[in-house]
């Protein structure tokens, strides 16, 4: 099967530590890579990590709290440096325009960038033969998105005994894939469906950055093969959580149950845990199938 699988760069929260970079990840889909937010020093974690900047092609901020997107202008600054030239779209809040752009076009002088703005709502911001990616609107302190990554449902494989069987041509073979039956020189006819497989299910990805516990991304998310959601603190300081507009460990898990997901992974963890146990077992009491992220993991969607 063709990779779709999500690296960890960063999952600090606001405040770095000697143990987490702030937040970043990089989605390699089918050889395409996408990054989701850009935090400070994100450019030295995709070189420590071996990430192939030649293939990546689009980044995705969810908001413009320094900790999600102060990286960009050092990350595009050493693509240029290193001559990797190729198109860049960077998908943004459209204040980012008034507030990035400007310092992005200062440093990043032979980057062919383009800038792709979005509302804050729900939308598809970016759409291919094989992907969708959509936004969600989050509850922070300033406006904030989350993504979902949906695979398009594939073709279905052609049943190489049944088709001998039958003496359908090759040529015949994509006509029945999307759904055309064969007819025979005698006038019979055979179902496409006799002469296929079906495809694997399509793979889905959700990204919840910062945010109160919201019902709406349980609906939003509901069945998703990975969901990644922002857990800072435990619940003894749930009522630090809703101040700074953050969820628990406890309250992602809830969420993950709600949505059905298939795997809850969690991260942006507040600075005053030295060892983040508490907020996995925590999450794992009420969705056991949890994993906590580190820098450097990778999760196959």
């Amino acid at each position: 099967m063709e990779p779709f699988k999500v690296t960890i760069l960063g999952c600090a929260s606001a405040k770095p530590t000697p143990r987490h970079m702030p937040t970043s990840q990089i989605i390699d889909f089918r050889g395409n890579l996408f990054m989701i937010d850009c935090g400070e020093g994100t450019q030295i974690q995709i070189m420590k990590y071996g990430i192939k900047l030649s293939r990546l092609r689009r980044i995705f901020i969810s908001h413009l709290h320094g900790d999600h997107c102060f990286g960009l202008p050092g990350l595009l600054s050493t693509l240029s440096l290193m001559g990797l030239n190729g198109e860049i779209t960077i998908h943004l809040p459209e204040e980012g325009m008034r507030v990035l752009k400007p310092l992005i076009d200062y440093s990043s002088h032979a980057q062919d960038i383009t800038f792709a703005p979005y509302s804050y709502g729900n939308n598809i911001i970016y759409e291919d033969d094989t992907i969708a990616v959509n936004t969600m609107p989050l509850r922070h302190r300033l406006p904030c998105c989350g993504f979902v990554f949906r695979e398009k449902p594939k073709l279905p494989h052609i049943n190489r005994a049944m088709t001998d069987f039958h003496g359908v041509p090759t040529c015949m073979f994509n006509r029945i894939k999307n759904g055309e039956d064969f007819v025979k020189p005698d006038g019979t006819v055979v179902p496409w469906q006799r002469l296929t497989t079906d495809a694997e299910p399509p793979r889905s990805y959700a990204f919840i950055s910062d945010t109160l516990p919201l019902k709406a991304v349980a609906s939003e998310v509901k069945g998703v093969d990975l969901l990644y959601h922002e857990a800072t603190f435990a619940e003894s300081e749930a009522e630090r959580a809703k101040q700074t507009c953050h969820t628990t460990a406890a309250q992602a898990a809830n969420i993950a149950k709600s949505a059905d997901v298939g795997r809850l992974i969690i991260g942006h963890y507040s600075s005053r845990y030295d060892e983040e146990l508490e907020l996995l077992n925590e999450a794992r009491a009420i969705f056991p199938n949890t994993d906590l992220t580190y820098e450097g993991m990778t999760f196959d969607v």
